[in-house]
């Protein structure tokens, strides 16, 4: 199952660079991670300072 992003999202970026499939874009001021390109790994999730990546 993709990760995903939360509410709690800072739009810090911290994730994307973290990410191997390229999955995590900006969307609304946000990051968003692409359900399809996910390729389940958590790298995003380890890296994110205000822990808004879930398993979902």
């Amino acid at each position: 199952m993709a990760y995903k992003v939360t509410d709690a999202c800072v739009n810090c970026g911290a994730c994307e660079p973290e990410c191997p499939s390229e999955a995590i874009s900006e969307k609304n001021g946000a990051r968003w991670i692409d359900p399809a390109k996910c390729v389940d790994c958590g790298a995003c999730a380890s890296v994110c300072p205000v822990e808004a990546i879930i398993q979902g």
